[in-house]
């Protein structure tokens, strides 16, 4: 979807910041031996789930499976899906351009810390969020702010927050939550910059 939107160029580049991000913020965390913030009792909860795992033995009952659980998540996500493309296709149609360039020359250098921030409180995935965020590059958003703004929906919303602390302590979540918005941050004025380039 994303290579639809924005490109391969971008994409692939997108990929391997976020693979950068994932694996500099997982050696962050482990120095800092935060494993006494994870929920006691998560332990015997995935003792559980490991004792009620299917096994499968024969290729078709993967691919079954591997069926049954694509149907799963197109019916936990198409709603979404539809929903975002719908408000990406209003932005897109009705909102005026010289509004979109208006605010954001107003607001200039904050543009990626300011979006980054009024995707906290929304919550979807990228798939969901990717047709917006799209719909607000082509609006003349810059790439670097329309991708944070993407992100910090997908990582940082309070809903993620709350299922996060059914699992991690809130200093771990705090902690998360801060290494995640700088990366996000990052990532948008790397883009901007990215965008000056014309990269396609």
């Amino acid at each position: 979807m994303m290579a639809g939107f924005f490109g391969m160029k971008i994409t692939f580049l997108y990929i391997l910041f976020g693979m950068f991000l994932g694996i500099f913020s997982g050696i962050i965390i482990s120095k800092m031996k935060l494993e006494k913030y994870i929920v006691e009792d998560i332990e015997a909860d995935e003792q559980n789930i490991d004792n009620e795992e299917r096994v499968y033995n024969r290729f078709i009952e993967r691919i079954k499976f591997g069926i049954e659980e694509s149907i799963d998540i197109i019916k936990k996500l198409y709603l979404w899906i539809i929903v975002a493309v719908a408000i990406g296709a209003f932005i897109h149609n009705y909102v005026p351009q010289e509004k979109i360039h208006g605010i954001i020359s107003r607001v200039g250098i904050f543009s990626v810390p300011i979006a980054t921030v009024l995707g906290v409180p929304m919550y979807g995935s990228c798939a969901a969020i990717l047709p917006i965020a799209a719909a607000l590059f082509q609006k003349g958003i810059p790439l670097g702010t329309a991708l944070s703004f993407m992100m910090a929906v997908s990582a940082l919303s309070l809903p993620e927050a709350i299922m996060l602390r059914r699992v991690i302590k809130l200093k771990l979540i705090a902690i998360f939550f801060a290494i995640t918005t700088f990366g996000i941050i990052l990532a948008g004025y790397i883009f901007n910059f990215i965008q000056t380039f014309n990269i396609k």
